[in-house]
């Protein structure tokens, strides 16, 4: 059972974000993920480490449980609970491993980019599955790592840096921007900023600044990224877009919009053993989407005691 957050009792959920949830999930169990600590968990960066020797320096003080959809991905806590500062370890700065949720690992793999691929990273700070991305990639090929602002720019550099990736070339600019580039890319990463609701335990103030206004903004520029990837994507070319919000509008909704409006856009099963999944939105709201949306990945935080995510692979035939 996860364990609760220290007076989540005194923590409110605005009344129409209740009256939404209750329609799209079981919110008594959402409420109790939601306000609980979420684990704690890394990623071995096998560019300049391999699996077997970061476990033999972790663990004879850390205790690693395998997250089952990553081979690198590993829980972590402290064997005798003294300490949770996992950045602070040495292997950290060493670029050895990456703090990165279980859930947050799933986008790069479910994308599959191979060593010579052109690969852009649409919204990349700050860098955990660029980072990710690159492992896959054996530091190979190209990754082009975008976001749109200098401030979104600087963790993404040095997480770049800490991790010895070299074949990873920084962008600066709207991702809508891409359009004009000229550049085709046989895989694309749209990690689309979000509303959040997925991440709700590890950030409480995602409740605060909650409104059914901003997820329609933010549906807008959504729809706009993930238009922009396919129309540069290569014939037979892999888009995964994913997002950490559990809003329909975000999530099923964008992915519709793709669909209907580009026949030689087809959705791909995401098979992925051993993770809990959720059915994907079909109708929300007097809105229905396509049916083929069945096959992206919808997780909610009690799915698997992880943040809540949306995944969905595209490929651009003919």
């Amino acid at each position: 059972m996860p364990t609760e957050i220290p007076n989540s009792e005194h923590i409110e959920f605005k009344e129409r974000f209740i009256e939404r949830y209750e329609k799209l999930t079981n919110f008594n169990e959402f409420k109790k993920y939601s306000l609980s600590f979420l684990r704690r968990s890394i990623r071995v960066n096998t560019i300049k480490i391999s699996i077997n020797d970061l476990k033999k320096r972790l663990e004879k003080n850390w205790a690693l449980e395998q997250i089952p959809w990553c081979n690198e991905g590993f829980y972590i806590e402290h064997i005798k609970k003294e300490r949770r500062d996992i950045g602070n370890l040495i292997e950290h700065p060493l670029g050895y491993f990456y703090t990165q949720e279980a859930a947050s690992m799933i986008p790069p793999i479910v994308l599959e980019p191979k060593e010579n691929d052109i690969v852009l990273d649409m919204a990349a700070s700050p860098g955990s599955k660029t980072t990710q991305l690159a492992s896959i990639m054996k530091n190979k090929g190209l990754l082009i790592a975008n976001d749109y602002t200098t401030k979104r720019i600087k963790p993404l550099s040095l997480n770049i840096q800490r991790c010895g990736i070299t074949n990873c070339i920084i962008t600066l600019m709207q991702g809508q921007w891409f359009k004009k580039s000229n550049i085709e890319f046989d895989k694309i990463l749209v990690d689309a900023p979000c509303s959040g609701t997925g991440t709700i335990r590890k950030s409480l103030k995602t409740l605060r600044i909650w409104n059914p206004n901003m997820v329609k903004r933010l549906s807008i520029t959504q729809k706009q990224l993930i238009e922009t990837a396919f129309n540069i994507l290569k014939q037979n070319g892999t888009l995964v877009y994913s997002t950490c919000s559990l809003e329909p509008e975000e999530n099923e909704a964008v992915v519709d919009f793709l669909l209907n409006k580009y026949e030689n856009a087809e959705l791909e099963e995401i098979r992925l053993s051993n993770i809990k999944r959720s059915e994907p939105i079909l109708e929300f709201e007097n809105n229905k989407y396509n049916g083929e949306i069945k096959k992206c990945l919808r997780i909610w935080p009690q799915d698997n005691d992880t943040e809540g995510f949306f995944v969905a692979k595209i490929i651009k035939n003919r």
